[in-house]
């Protein structure tokens, strides 16, 4: 277990400079995670909100031991676009995490880490993204724990993770359904996702919670949590574990984590403490358990199922 990694994926929402440079402080000094992925990773237009406090941040970050990765872009639709993911292959002398296959054409076998939002749904494409030079894939959270076995079994030559807290990322548009929400279009948003720092909820016509907005990205409404899933994943193979960015006390939910990965702490005592962190949400497990995505399957029915 002491093999096991913690990872702290990107924010995928609009958080103003000072916000975001602040809460990777904290993580820097208080979180007991060992990887962190930075930057804009939803929508090119938001990057200038992060720009002038991105090498203070990273010097932070290694500073307190942590690696740091930087994150490509995860749909590229402008010329402009294109023109930042390839600086940032060219430029970056960190590890980069690709999120669409564009970047990975670019980032021509050089050694690099593959996001959630790359479709990796069997061990065939995990071996070949581990030959085009990916040493890490972190799996699309909607993978049932059958598929993650299956690929784990299948690839022994590259490094997987499994996204265990966070809303999960389902879908990216080119067209902007936050902005048109409040009367606004893509390219005169006016950044009106910044209001909604953990996503804006959307209802069903018979007022049912059903999915989150976040600019361009399409988000679940429940938060993903896996507690007592992480020792079968550890057995499958999985050695890191991706804590997704919510409005919340993340520092104190990486602790969390950490202690229930040392085996100090249980999954349903760590259960209620990660709801007392981020009191909103409604927890899911579902795709885990190959089921709808929302549910939430709790441990005992999950062995009496198995049973």
């Amino acid at each position: 277990m002491s093999m096991t990694e913690l990872t702290l994926g990107p924010v995928y929402y609009l958080w103003d400079g000072p916000k975001w440079r602040d809460f990777y402080y904290r993580i820097a000094d208080e979180a007991p995670v060992d990887r962190i992925i930075l930057g804009e990773t939803v929508c090119s237009k938001r990057q200038h909100f992060i720009e002038p406090y991105l090498a203070e941040v990273v010097e932070r970050l290694e500073r307190a031991g942590k690696s740091v990765a930087f994150s490509s872009l995860a749909l590229v639709t402008l010329e402009r676009e294109s023109r930042i993911v390839k600086e940032l292959i060219e430029t970056s002398d960190h590890a980069i995490e690709v999120n669409d296959l564009s970047a990975i054409g670019l980032i021509n076998g050089r050694r690099h880490l593959v996001g959630p939002l790359i479709n990796v749904y069997n061990g065939p494409t995990a071996r070949l993204m581990a030959q085009r030079g990916a040493d890490r894939i972190c799996l699309p959270p909607e993978l049932p724990f059958s598929s993650i076995a299956r690929i784990a079994e299948d690839t022994s030559d590259v490094a997987l993770e499994v996204m265990v807290f966070g809303r999960m990322p389902l879908a990216i548009s080119a067209r902007c359904a936050h902005a048109r929400s409040k009367g606004r279009i893509k390219d005169n948003c006016q950044f009106v996702c910044g209001e909604e720092p953990d996503g804006l909820p959307i209802k069903t016509l018979d007022r049912q919670s059903f999915l989150v907005l976040n600019g361009v990205q399409t988000m679940s409404h429940t938060c993903q949590l896996l507690l007592g899933e992480l020792t079968d994943l550890q057995e499958a193979g999985v050695n890191a574990f991706r804590l997704s960015p919510q409005d919340c006390d993340m520092a104190r939910i990486a602790a969390i984590f950490r202690e229930m990965l040392s085996g100090s702490l249980g999954p349903e005592e760590a259960a209620t403490l990660i709801g007392h962190c981020y009191p909103s949400a409604k927890f899911s497990n579902g795709f885990h358990h190959a089921r709808e995505g929302a549910a939430w399957i709790s441990r005992a029915k999950n062995t009496a199922h198995a049973s």
